[in-house]
């Protein structure tokens, strides 16, 4: 008999790509043929994943709900579901303007489609997934929800309160992952400062990492997301202990201006700020830093803007994202701040500090010409084979292109002798000094 087919399409985060991993596990277990992000959707049922953290990312959710509804339409396909942070956000919304859908899930109580589709629950564990990432790298998603409340995020509106997933639960799930061949873990949450909080009255990332880098074929382990306020300074020292813990973090700054930051409930100020990134440094020397930043929030006057090029100019991030402010219904911002600067300002601004990010970046990866780096290799391209160091998350941050002078196996590391550089890859060769 045919195994009923559903196609799973994820947007948005890597938190997102958890659950349909998860989702992708149980569909399986329960006798589906369940493919992820497939090319030739076609079939049964399609689960659209969607995200709705800001304008661009619903408005590609929503877009890419009615290609499949107008898929329904043209027998293509025989039941649309959606699931994740739009539909948990507008769920009465989507039914009303997309009747195609044929049922809707939030962003956590997808759990229950396995449940109303086949009558029956799965015997799969909360932590078992399809690894839908090449099979040396995977997320470990610690905590959702986030306690923070800043006055231009959607995210508390949609996932709640901050809740952390216990220790002994992500080691065991550390464990598994291990034995399916995964040896870099990118550590995710909406807020990784606070985790343990709410279970353990105290921050406890510091002991969960320093426990995680103690566990045999855990190679690399990479932190996505700290909050700067009440920031878990303990962390700095579980980095510089274990060789294995990545020298990065992922830590979204914004802002650096008080009244800026002030207006934006970022619980912190400029002088708390420079003292984090300089104990930061000096605790995890060589640490490559990623942060992300907002042009154009309600009170960003020309000198705000000048005062976060300077300390762009004065930080020198080795990773640095930003985006133009877009004000989201129903956030404190939208409710108190009139969003009074006009686009093609925070458009000019957002291009000015990026400019001046490129130029950065160049000079720091400049520096690393004639250095030999552990790499890591993802895949093989016609001309190069495509690596990352430490330094460099999956998808959001530089590549190194490895010469093909030698084989060389995906998801193995190598040491790489780097030859040239530009802002944001770097070019390699093996040498002969290997693992």
């Amino acid at each position: 008999m045919r195994k009923k087919r559903i196609d799973v399409i994820s947007l948005g985060c890597s938190k997102n790509l958890v659950d349909s991993e998860r989702l992708l596990r149980q569909l399986r277990d329960c006798g589906f043929e369940a493919h992820h992000n497939s090319d030739n959707v076609k079939g049964d049922i399609v689960v659209v994943n969607t995200c709705g953290f800001i304008g661009d990312a619903k408005e590609e959710s929503v877009n890419t709900i009615l290609e499949y509804a107008e898929a329904k339409n043209d027998g293509r396909i025989k039941e649309l579901f959606v699931m994740g942070c739009l539909s948990e956000r507008y769920r009465k919304d989507l039914q009303t303007e997309i009747p195609e859908i044929d049922r809707l899930y939030g962003k956590f109580d997808w759990v229950n489609l396995i449940s109303e589709v086949v009558k029956k629950n799965p015997a799969t564990l909360p932590y078992e997934r399809v690894i839908t990432t090449p099979r040396h790298y995977a997320y470990l998603k610690i905590s959702e929800g986030c306690n923070r409340f800043c006055s231009f995020c959607a995210i508390p509106l949609i996932t709640g309160r901050h809740k952390s997933r216990s220790i002994e639960e992500i080691l065991k799930e550390v464990e598994y992952l291990v034995k399916q061949g995964v040896k870099e873990f990118n550590v995710i949450a909406q807020d990784l400062s606070s985790y343990g909080l709410d279970l353990y009255g105290k921050l406890m990332l510091p002991e969960l990492i320093d426990r995680m880098a103690q566990m045999e074929g855990v190679e690399w382990i990479r932190l996505h997301y700290a909050y700067p306020a009440q920031f878990p300074h303990e962390i700095l020292d579980v980095m510089a202990k274990h060789p294995n813990v990545c020298k990065y973090l992922d830590i979204a700054l914004q802002h650096i201006n008080d009244r800026v930051l002030e207006n934006m409930r970022r619980h912190i100020n400029k002088e708390q700020t420079l003292q984090l990134l300089e104990e930061i440094r000096t605790k995890v020397p060589g640490i490559h830093i990623r942060t992300t930043l907002m042009v154009g929030f309600p009170g960003e006057d020309e000198a705000a803007f000048e005062e976060l090029k300077q300390f762009i100019k004065d930080a020198r991030f080795e990773r640095m994202g930003a985006f133009a402010y877009c004000e989201e219904e129903d956030t404190f911002g939208a409710k108190n701040f009139e969003d009074s600067i006009p686009q093609e300002v925070k458009e000019a601004r957002l291009s000015e500090i990026m400019e001046l990010q490129e130029t950065i970046s160049l000079e720091i990866n400049e520096a690393k010409v004639g250095q030999t780096m552990k790499v890591i290799i993802d895949r093989e391209e016609p001309d190069y084979y495509i690596g990352r160091t430490e330094f460099d998350s999956p998808e959001v941050d530089p590549e190194v292109l490895v010469s093909k002078e030698k084989t060389l196996q995906i998801g193995q590391f190598y040491n790489v002798e780097i030859q040239e550089a530009m802002p944001f890859e770097l070019i390699g060769r093996v040498t002969d000094n290997n693992e």
